[in-house]
């Protein structure tokens, strides 16, 4: 809800700090007294269009900012977090919109700037606005369907054909991927056969490239290798049996080893590992030696391999170990071809079968629409009379569309319609009413729609425009009625109006020399009473009027 509003330099407010609660709240004062810049504020903090000339008068600069309590999991922080902008973690979030003299403007979200676009998306998430020349939310048409939906509490319906529908769409994408892919495939058939056949008869393996690297290299410095092979062989064999040499040292140091008191004990086991690794060294040489192919024909074939995968690689524009796999998505594609597009067949039937279930579950949601449609006519209906409506009816339309404007949210168009006059023909609710009636249609709608608003605050300028008495009480009865649901700011010359405000504020104008500026005063209980009395008699308040407005209090 809106905590607080503080507005500085903004036509003939100077300085202002207006704090809020829940319920319902009262503006009153004058004609000309400055209610409607307050509004005006409170509409450049959520996004409206700026014009240089709402700074005061000799003022730089002007600015706005509105402080809402929200919810940890209200949507609003959720949008912030997806723009990257602070979303309070829990506490305030506070919108500031700076104008400047010459018509610039600037908007920040929790001291982080951001953009005007922006802005006004997080003010319709806050803040609806109701007045005798321009309101929103629910004269958007596109807000229709949902708000019928959360009216008849269909969010598993809903849930089911969002569901369907995209599984609908996907099967709708493999097919058409499949049918463009089988087109494509037959338009290349022959190419496609002759580069599988290619593939098929260089038959490449994953890591042969490597292997073959590997050997071609080895190939290469082959006579290198066995150049130091056969110097390192005559080195070892140059003194003879270094093995036997070594052995024989052994023997002669064990035959003496029990008179040397253990000292030649680690001499001779030296000895012993020599011997070992020797004739390991030289076993293990003469096996490395054997082993290297000197064939000049074995490093033509590995260099001929290796080239020719290599060529394939470049010529298909991949790494060579990925040939295997082209040559199996290719002979994949062929053999669709060879069975005639079986799976394009199988796709086809999977996407009517989707669509058949989507349409199933869209049909469920239209009955259940069109019913709640009823529920929702009924319970406006019963609103309209009261408010010097009772010539006027409403109406939603639930119409099927054509299948080019089926999505995730059915087969429907939502739309809320009036007539104000018997026999005259119904229209879209924003074409049809007339400013008062306006804001009243809008006043029935949200005492029935109160549990569902998207909104927790919501502004009514002049709701009571062209009533009184009765009517006006009636209107008074339901801004109470919708105030115990949600935030309700009210603009009214209505005494029955401001008789029901749990919070009242008195807007007036006040001079100094030649400066005039607007203020705005909390009213006590008993301040009430007298601005009540004064609304009810005019400029001079009587005891008649104060003993009506005590009344007006009371039963309010």
């Amino acid at each position: 809800m809106l905590a607080s509003l503080a507005i500085r330099d903004i036509v003939l407010i100077e300085r202002l700090d207006l704090g809020f609660d829940p319920g319902l709240s009262v503006f009153t004062g004058e004609t000309g007294a400055g209610k409607s810049i307050l509004l005006d504020s409170l509409g450049l903090a959520l996004g409206a269009r700026a014009e240089s000339g709402l700074v005061r008068h000799g003022a730089a600069q002007g600015s706005v900012i509105a402080e809402f309590d929200l919810a940890a999991d209200h949507p609003v922080r959720t949008l912030l977090a997806e723009q990257d902008v602070d979303s309070g973690e829990g506490g305030p979030v506070l919108l500031r919109r700076v104008l400047t003299a010459d018509g610039r403007s600037r908007a920040y979200v929790n001291d982080q700037p951001v953009s005007i676009t922006l802005l006004r998306r997080i003010g319709a998430q806050l803040v609806e606005i109701h007045g005798q020349f321009e309101s929103h939310g629910l004269l958007d048409a596109s807000t229709h369907l949902g708000v019928l939906d959360a009216f008849a509490g269909l969010n598993t319906p809903r849930s089911a054909v969002a569901a369907a529908w995209d599984a609908w769409r996907a099967a709708r994408a493999a097919r058409a991927e499949a049918e463009t892919a089988l087109a494509q495939a037959r338009a290349e058939e022959e190419t496609l056969r002759a580069t599988v056949e290619d593939l098929t008869s260089l038959d490449p393996k994953p890591g042969e490239e490597a292997e073959l690297a590997r050997s071609r290299a080895m190939l290469m410095q082959g006579e290198k290798l066995i150049e130091a092979m056969n110097t390192a062989q005559t080195a070892l064999n140059r003194s003879g049996d270094v093995e036997g040499s070594l052995r024989n040292a052994r023997r002669a140091l064990e035959r003496v080893a029990d008179r040397a008191d253990g000292r030649l004990d680690p001499v001779i086991a030296a000895l012993d590992r020599a011997a070992i690794e020797a004739a390991e060294a030289i076993g293990q040489l003469e096996r490395v030696s054997a082993g290297i192919d000197l064939d000049p024909r074995r490093l033509e074939k590995v260099e001929e391999r290796l080239f020719a995968l290599r060529a394939a690689a470049r010529r298909h524009a991949i790494a060579v170990d990925d040939l295997a796999a082209l040559r199996q998505r290719l002979t994949r594609r062929l053999e669709q071809l060879d069975d005639g597009g079986g799976d394009l067949a199988r796709l086809a039937r999977a996407e009517e079968a989707a669509r058949a279930a989507y349409v199933e579950a869209a049909r469920t949601l239209s009955k259940a629409r069109t019913k709640a449609a009823r529920s929702l006519d009924k319970a406006v209906a019963a609103e309209l009379p009261p408010l010097k409506l009772d010539k006027a009816t409403f109406h939603t339309v639930v119409e099927p569309q054509d299948d080019a404007q089926w999505g995730p949210d059915g087969l429907d168009a939502v739309g809320f319609e009036v007539a104000t006059n018997p026999g005259s023909p119904p229209g879209p609710l924003g074409r049809i009413a007339s400013g008062g009636e306006l804001a009243r249609f809008m006043l029935a709608l949200k005492v029935v729609l109160a549990r569902i608003s998207p909104t927790a605050t919501i502004v009514f300028d002049e709701v009571d425009a062209g009533i009184g008495g009765a009517v006006a009480a009636a209107v008074g009865e339901r801004l109470g009625r919708l105030a115990a649901e949600l935030q309700v700011l009210v603009v009214t010359h209505s005494p029955q109006v401001a008789a029901r405000g749990a919070h009242h504020y008195r807007v007036a104008k006040r001079s100094s020399g030649s400066t005039t500026v607007t203020g705005v005063d909390t009213l006590s209980p008993e301040a009430r009473r007298e601005e009540i009395a004064r609304m009810l008699a005019g400029e001079t308040i009587t005891d008649q009027a104060r003993a009506a407005a005590d009344s007006l209090m009371t039963n309010g």
